[in-house]
């Protein structure tokens, strides 16, 4: 239980690291993450408080990977992540945020729709009820109203100009 423990400790201070701008530290951290978690075991034990795999350590990778700036090395670290690895809405819904927030940082509003609209169908509260993703949303709606799914996004977050 404490090589989870140490997993998510590890990923939680590189997000933390990154959104600090300690870009060495961050790298590290996530790295040594991504390298606990290949020694655990794949299947979740029973009376486990919570488990971490590598697709979670990607989840994260992807946050710190944009919180650094590098929206290229965030959409890679994303490229094998699937929504049924992750074991909640939350967390699901997690994953597109993050990937939008990459898409954006990167300038590509047609992807950020995409990715914001697959957010709000695994949990529609990561889009609408978190501050600075909700901004984002509002700023793409009113920037980009010609890109395909705006309007649909507009609707899903109850966004009305």
């Amino acid at each position: 239980m404490h090589q989870w423990a140490y997993a998510q400790m590890l990923c939680t201070c590189a997000y933390n690291a990154a959104q600090a701008g300690e870009r060495d530290r961050a790298l590290e951290m996530i790295k040594q993450a991504a390298h606990v978690t290949t020694r655990l075991p794949t299947r979740t034990i029973a009376g486990q408080p919570f488990s971490i795999g590598p697709a979670h350590v990607s989840l994260y990778e992807i946050g710190v990977h944009w919180s650094l700036g590098d929206a290229g090395a965030a959409l890679r670290a994303g490229r094998d992540v699937h929504p049924g690895q992750l074991s909640t809405p939350e967390r699901r819904g997690r994953l597109y945020t993050d990937l939008a927030r990459a898409w954006w940082q990167w300038g590509k509003p047609e992807q950020t729709v995409t990715a914001l609209l697959n957010a709000c169908r695994q949990s529609a509260d990561e889009v609408r009820a978190r501050p600075t993703i909700r901004a984002m949303a509002v700023t793409l709606i009113n920037q980009h109203s010609r890109v395909a799914g705006v309007q649909t996004l507009a609707v899903a977050i109850g966004y009305r100009r």
